[in-house]
């Protein structure tokens, strides 16, 4: 079995080309939420959560939020 290697918010933004101002104007969020959701103050939400996949274009099972 090939375990999936699980990477942070922040890194799967950074690898996706974004900045936080970016991600924040995309999903209509401010970029302090995109902040506190990479530093793990608070979470996104499932759906918010599918839109950044979508947007990183990665699966959820290679998220870690912690």
């Amino acid at each position: 079995m090939i375990k999936m290697l699980r990477i942070t918010l922040a890194a799967a933004r950074i690898n996706a080309g974004y900045t936080q101002k970016e991600v924040a104007k995309e999903l209509h969020k401010t970029p302090n939420t995109i902040t506190n959701w990479e530093k793990g103050i608070t979470s996104p939400k499932l759906n918010e959560l599918d839109d950044l996949c979508r947007l990183y274009n990665i699966s959820k099972d290679n998220i870690a939020l912690t």
